[in-house]
Protein backbone atom coordinates (compact mmCIF):
# COMPACT_ATOMS: atom_id res chain seq x y z
CA UNK A 1 0.00 0.00 0.00
CA UNK A 2 1.54 3.28 -1.08
CA UNK A 3 1.71 6.14 1.37
CA UNK A 4 1.24 9.68 0.24
CA UNK A 5 4.21 11.96 0.71
CA UNK A 6 4.60 15.50 1.92
CA UNK A 7 6.93 17.93 0.22
CA UNK A 8 10.48 16.82 0.91
CA UNK A 9 9.62 13.13 0.51
CA UNK A 10 8.49 12.53 4.11
CA UNK A 11 5.50 10.18 4.42
CA UNK A 12 2.20 11.82 5.30
CA UNK A 13 0.65 10.84 8.62
CA UNK A 14 -2.75 12.15 7.61
CA UNK A 15 -4.54 15.25 8.78
CA UNK A 16 -4.16 16.48 12.33
CA UNK A 17 -7.20 16.91 14.54
CA UNK A 18 -6.98 20.62 13.73
CA UNK A 19 -7.14 19.97 9.99
CA UNK A 20 -10.01 17.48 9.98
CA UNK A 21 -13.50 18.81 9.35
CA UNK A 22 -16.14 18.47 12.07
CA UNK A 23 -17.38 14.91 12.30
CA UNK A 24 -14.20 13.51 10.73
CA UNK A 25 -12.18 13.14 13.93
CA UNK A 26 -10.09 10.03 14.34
CA UNK A 27 -12.34 7.19 15.49
CA UNK A 28 -12.40 6.94 19.26
CA UNK A 29 -12.86 3.15 19.36
CA UNK A 30 -10.75 0.02 18.99
CA UNK A 31 -7.37 1.47 19.85
CA UNK A 32 -4.66 0.70 22.32
CA UNK A 33 -3.91 -2.73 23.71
CA UNK A 34 -6.40 -4.68 21.63
CA UNK A 35 -9.42 -3.74 23.68
CA UNK A 36 -12.06 -1.17 22.99
CA UNK A 37 -12.85 1.94 24.95
CA UNK A 38 -14.23 1.42 28.44
CA UNK A 39 -16.51 3.77 30.38
CA UNK A 40 -15.45 4.29 34.00
CA UNK A 41 -17.49 6.12 36.63
CA UNK A 42 -15.64 8.49 38.96
CA UNK A 43 -16.59 11.17 41.48
CA UNK A 44 -16.46 13.79 38.70
CA UNK A 45 -18.60 11.80 36.27
CA UNK A 46 -18.23 9.11 33.63
CA UNK A 47 -15.01 8.91 31.59
CA UNK A 48 -14.26 6.99 28.42
CA UNK A 49 -10.87 5.33 28.83
CA UNK A 50 -8.56 3.87 26.18
CA UNK A 51 -5.36 2.02 27.05
CA UNK A 52 -2.59 2.80 24.56
CA UNK A 53 0.23 0.34 23.85
CA UNK A 54 3.78 1.51 23.46
CA UNK A 55 3.74 0.37 19.83
CA UNK A 56 0.97 2.82 18.92
CA UNK A 57 2.30 5.76 20.94
CA UNK A 58 4.36 7.99 18.65
CA UNK A 59 4.22 11.48 20.20
CA UNK A 60 5.17 13.24 23.43
CA UNK A 61 2.32 14.15 25.79
CA UNK A 62 2.11 15.86 29.18
CA UNK A 63 0.25 14.03 31.93
CA UNK A 64 -2.42 16.31 33.50
CA UNK A 65 -1.86 14.74 36.93
CA UNK A 66 1.91 14.96 37.50
CA UNK A 67 2.75 17.24 34.53
CA UNK A 68 5.46 14.73 33.64
CA UNK A 69 6.34 13.84 30.07
CA UNK A 70 4.87 10.76 28.43
CA UNK A 71 7.49 9.75 25.88
CA UNK A 72 6.81 8.02 22.55
CA UNK A 73 6.57 4.21 22.79
CA UNK A 74 5.32 4.47 26.41
CA UNK A 75 2.11 2.60 27.25
CA UNK A 76 -0.39 5.03 28.79
CA UNK A 77 -4.09 5.91 29.12
CA UNK A 78 -6.19 8.33 27.10
CA UNK A 79 -9.36 9.52 28.84
CA UNK A 80 -12.12 11.99 28.06
CA UNK A 81 -15.45 12.86 29.69
CA UNK A 82 -18.29 10.62 28.53
CA UNK A 83 -20.47 13.73 28.28
CA UNK A 84 -18.23 15.29 25.60
CA UNK A 85 -19.96 17.01 22.69
CA UNK A 86 -20.82 14.61 19.89
CA UNK A 87 -19.73 16.86 17.03
CA UNK A 88 -16.91 19.26 16.32
CA UNK A 89 -13.40 19.66 17.58
CA UNK A 90 -14.42 19.74 21.24
CA UNK A 91 -14.68 15.95 21.32
CA UNK A 92 -11.00 15.43 20.52
CA UNK A 93 -9.95 18.52 22.52
CA UNK A 94 -11.32 16.91 25.69
CA UNK A 95 -8.98 13.90 25.43
CA UNK A 96 -6.08 13.78 27.85
CA UNK A 97 -3.11 11.41 27.92
CA UNK A 98 -2.23 10.11 31.39
CA UNK A 99 0.54 7.93 32.79
CA UNK A 100 -1.17 4.64 33.62
CA UNK A 101 -0.14 4.93 37.29
CA UNK A 102 -1.43 8.52 37.49
CA UNK A 103 -4.81 7.49 36.04
CA UNK A 104 -5.08 4.53 38.44
CA UNK A 105 -4.14 6.77 41.39
CA UNK A 106 -6.80 9.27 40.25
CA UNK A 107 -9.31 6.44 40.07
CA UNK A 108 -8.57 5.44 43.67
CA UNK A 109 -8.40 8.94 45.17
CA UNK A 110 -10.86 10.80 42.95
CA UNK A 111 -8.22 13.41 41.99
Amino acid sequence: MARSSRPGGRPSRGLSKWQRAAGQDRPLGLGGLGGGDVTENHADGAWVVRRISGATSTKDYTCPSCFGRIRPATPHVVAWPDSRPLLGGEASDARRHWHTACWERRSRTGR
